[in-house]
């Protein structure tokens, strides 16, 4: 009998298993899914009461895990965390954004700039955008960061009638799901282990040539 692990068969069909979930990872997602209803309904009774009795009168993107603390709480924070390698800031003036910490622009798996900051003293979004028009300071936006960033920069849209608002990164309407919050789990799941085996560029090729031929076989009408 030919024994197949079940790690190998939690594989996607294109990379060649048979698309069955990892159950930690899919319970991640479904913490993930109350962490996004409580950040958008944060005048909730259950967001109150969490806030109450936590004491989490800050971010609560910002919470850790701490000593004492129920079970229930715990998952919550865990599907925080979880939500976090998803969310990103649609510009409104930028006064909530922080530059060098906060998702922002669409570039990479972070999110945020590969500037590094240096010693310059800006900090928040609203730094980089004209007073008057709201629109961003291109002089300013050239001498600060490198040109890839200046690129995804530009490409970013402002709205500087309203507030900055958080979105799910992986969908073009912004809206969490659990479905797409898995596959962003698990690709970082396989980022990791690939790390780990140190894997290069070339496999990383070769994993593509893989998946494309498993979606062939898959599609194969028999």
């Amino acid at each position: 009998m030919h024994w197949v692990s079940w790690e190998e068969m939690c594989r996607r069909k294109e990379e060649g298993g048979l698309g069955y979930r990892d159950l930690h990872l899919f319970n991640l997602a479904m913490l993930a899914r109350q962490g996004w209803r409580i950040l958008q309904n944060p005048d909730s009774l259950c967001a109150q009461l969490l806030r109450a009795k936590y004491g989490t009168n800050g971010s609560l993107l910002q919470t850790s895990e701490g000593p004492g603390i129920s079970y229930t709480w715990r998952s919550i924070v865990r599907g925080l965390q979880a939500l976090q390698k998803g969310l990103i800031w649609r510009i409104g003036d930028g006064m909530q954004i922080n530059i060098w910490e906060d998702p922002w622009i669409s570039n990479g798996i972070t999110r945020r700039p590969i500037t590094p900051r240096g010693h310059t003293i800006l900090t928040w979004v609203a730094d980089l955008l004209h007073l008057d028009t709201g629109r961003w300071d291109e002089d300013l936006v050239r001498d600060v960061f490198w040109e890839e960033d200046v690129r995804y920069i530009f490409t970013t849209p402002t709205n500087p009638n309203h507030e900055d608002v958080l979105a799910w990164h992986f969908d073009n309407k912004g809206q969490f799901s659990v479905k797409s919050a898995y596959h962003v789990l698990d690709d970082e799941k396989n980022r990791e282990k690939t790390r780990q085996q140190g894997e290069g560029s070339s496999s990383a090729n070769s994993g593509n040539q893989r998946n494309a031929i498993w979606r062939k076989i898959w599609k194969l009408p028999c």
